[in-house]
């Protein structure tokens, strides 16, 4: 009868590494899905960031550099500025004024001290300042002109005119027209500067070339509309 001793048993060290590695590769899937360890490396920390929190705050492209806008608006001063002189200057009031008559025709505005000449197309071929007058002689309405004189006298010794278109009278009988601005002892009674201005004792001073527009304009029996 043979004795048999028991062989001595060698520990499996490649079994208990290959048990240990797969340990560790679920210990590190765990933690990573849980948030506790962070993700591979080499991603970018701030979109990685974004991603876990839904995309709330995701990180946008920079835009390019938006161009500086240019203001071409007019200031305010300088409009402004052009609105007053507008309101003080009558030299650029110009228009028209509304229900001034129909055809051909001469308008004069007492208030606007201003002369248009106006053809039966309604057409203004022609509008300047005036000077008026001083009282109040002349009531707004239609009238025609009557009678015409190239050289003509003043009342009083007022002085001499020239181009002298008339289309009413006054209360005592004066004839009330258009004429240049009389000369006195070899001067203008009035300055250029004043047209626009009431200055005269009846009638309508024109500058010289614009008195002269209006002699070849109306004829007799044209028309002459006075507005207020």
């Amino acid at each position: 009868m043979s004795q048999h001793r028991g062989e001595r048993v060698k520990p499996r060290y490649g079994r208990l590494t290959a048990l240990g590695s797969s340990l560790a590769v679920t210990l590190i899937a765990v933690l990573g899905g849980t948030g506790v360890l962070p993700s591979a490396a080499g991603g970018d920390p701030e979109r990685t960031a974004s991603s876990a929190a839904g995309s709330i705050n995701p990180v946008a492209d920079p835009s390019p550099t938006a161009e500086p806008e240019t203001d071409t608006t007019t200031p305010d001063a300088t409009r402004s500025t052009d609105a007053t002189e507008t309101e003080l200057d009558p030299a650029l009031d110009s228009a028209l004024p509304a229900d001034s008559g129909h055809g051909k025709r001469v308008v004069f505005s007492e208030s606007r001290q201003r002369v248009w000449l106006v053809t039966g197309a309604k057409k203004v071929v022609r509008t300047y300042l005036v000077s008026g007058s001083l009282t109040d002689n002349l009531d707004p309405g239609t009238y025609a002109v009557y009678s015409r004189s190239e050289q003509a006298w003043g009342i009083d010794d007022s002085g001499t005119m020239k181009y002298f278109v008339r289309f009413t009278q006054g209360d005592t009988g004066a004839a009330i027209g258009f004429h240049d601005i009389p000369v006195d002892d070899g001067h203008l009674v009035q300055t250029k500067a004043q047209l626009g201005t009431p200055q005269s004792h009846g009638c309508i001073r024109q500058n010289r070339p614009d008195a002269i527009a209006l002699w070849d304009f109306a004829p007799l029996g044209t028309t002459v509309v006075v507005t207020a």
